[in-house]
C-alpha cells in the first residue's frame, strides 16, 4: 500500500536519482526526477540533500529545489514550495532541520534555515530564518514562540496556530477602551460608538482536523 502513495514514490525515484548524481552519472538524475513529477506531482531536484523519515502528505504541487536541504523527521503537505529568489548560483533554496512540519501552500524561499521542530502555517510565504520550536504564519511569515509546550513528531491543527496580529488588534482594542473609561471619570464625552459596529475580537473556534 505504501508503494501506492505518490509521497513514497517520489521519495523512491529521488532516492535513485540522487545516488546517480552522486555517482557523476548524466542526464539519466535529470531524466527521472522528470518522470517522477510527471507520475506524482511532486518535483524534487535530483541534486537536493533529503534526511531520513522524510513524509509528503497528497503530495500534489510539491516543489523541492536544487540546493535544498532536509534533514529527518520531516513532514511536508500539499503545494509546499522550497524555492529559491533569483537566478544566482550557489546557495540558493531553503535548509530544514529535523522534525519540522510545513503546512499546505507554504512557501520557503532563498538560502534560510528552518530550526529544528519548527512548525509553517499552511499559505505562509517564509523568506527569514526560523527559530527552532517555534511557529511560523502569516505573508511574510511571522515566527512565534511555542510556551510550554513542545512540538513531538506532526501536528496538523492549522486551525488555532497563533495570530499575531489578531493579538496586536486585540491589545489595541483593550488599550482605547480603557482610555475611553479615563476620559469619562475625568468629565469628557468618550466618542460615540454604535454597539451594532462593534466586533468582539476572539480566537477562531473550529473542528480540531488532527483526527483526518
Amino acid at each position: 500500500m505504501l508503494a501506492t502513495w505518490p509521497g513514497v514514490q517520489a521519495l523512491l525515484a529521488h532516492r535513485v536519482a540522487s545516488e546517480l548524481h552522486g555517482a557523476g552519472v548524466p542526464l539519466l538524475p535529470r531524466a527521472i526526477a522528470y518522470v517522477a513529477r510527471v507520475l506524482t506531482g511532486i518535483e524534487i531536484h535530483h541534486a537536493a540533500q533529503v534526511g531520513e523519515g522524510l513524509f509528503i502528505d497528497h503530495g500534489a504541487g510539491v516543489v523541492i529545489g536544487e540546493t535544498a536541504v532536509i534533514g529527518d523527521g520531516v513532514t511536508l503537505y500539499q503545494g509546499v514550495t522550497l524555492g529559491g529568489t533569483g537566478f544566482e548560483t550557489g546557495k540558493r533554496h531553503p535548509t530544514v532541520q529535523n522534525n519540522v512540519t510545513i503546512g499546505s501552500g507554504a512557501k520557503l524561499l532563498g538560502p534560510i534555515e528552518i530550526g529544528h521542530g519548527a512548525k509553517v502555517g499552511a499559505n505562509s510565504v517564509v523568506v527569514r530564518d526560523v527559530p527552532p520550536n517555534s511557529t511560523v504564519v502569516g505573508v511574510p511569515g511571522h515566527p512565534v514562540r511555542i510556551d510550554g509546550r513542545r512540538v513531538e513528531g506532526p501536528d496538523t491543527d492549522w486551525i488555532h496556530l497563533p495570530d499575531p496580529v489578531a493579538d496586536a488588534m486585540r491589545t489595541l482594542s483593550a488599550r482605547v477602551a480603557e482610555l475611553e473609561r479615563m476620559v469619562t471619570e475625568l468629565g469628557g464625552t468618550p466618542p460615540a460608538v454604535e454597539p451594532e459596529n462593534v466586533h468582539a475580537l476572539r480566537p477562531v473556534r473550529g473542528r480540531n482536523p488532527a483526527g483526518g
